[in-house]
């Protein structure tokens, strides 16, 4: 706001002010009426990250995300669900009944055989770092050469067992040797 001369008074500003620049305002919204920062966004044409900003600066406390998770409504659940024994044909997301290869052949008899002889070769333990299946991670059974070589998809010697932090860092960015990898 600006004087007589063209000044601006002290203590004003140039914009409106703003509901949300209003402690108790936002004091209300927030913690009485238990509204997210993005339902007052919403509400008063803000963003949610504006609401966020206005909410720290006024040291209002905010909300753990635990304290979140526990009130936020997840949907409707059981029979109530719109989607509730919806398979097959009923369901949106159906293909027509087309099941990709890879499904078929995890699941085929010979896989699982192939599986068995890879777990006894390797005694149930990671083949990069070493680690024991007795522990709470899980394993995975690694192709070396890729799954679209279908002579070798099931082949024990293109096949090692890895531990599941060894198979994510085998296929990652950080594996510059190309470790358990061919092709």
């Amino acid at each position: 706001m600006r004087n007589k001369k063209g000044q601006f008074i002290k203590g004003t500003h140039w914009r409106c002010a703003r509901k949300h620049w209003d402690k108790e305002w936002l004091y209300d919204q927030y913690v009485t009426q238990r509204k997210s920062a993005k339902q007052i966004a919403d509400e008063n044409g803000l963003t949610e990250n504006g609401v966020i900003y206005w909410i720290k600066k006024h040291q209002i406390e905010t909300r753990t995300m635990k304290f979140i998770r526990q009130n936020k409504h997840w949907g409707q659940v059981g029979t109530d669900n719109p989607m509730w024994n919806k398979t097959g044909e009923l369901n949106p997301n159906w293909k027509g009944g087309i099941t990709k290869d890879r499904q078929i052949f995890y699941q085929s008899q010979e896989w699982k055989t192939a599986c068995s002889i890879v777990w006894k070769r390797d005694n149930a333990k990671c083949q990069r770092c070493g680690i024991l299946h007795l522990t709470d991670i899980p394993m995975h059974i690694h192709h070396i050469k890729p799954f679209n070589n279908k002579e070798l998809r099931a082949n024990p010697d293109n096949l090692i067992l890895l531990c599941e932090v060894c198979h994510r860092y085998v296929h990652s960015r950080k594996n510059i040797n190309g470790d358990f990898i061919d092709g």
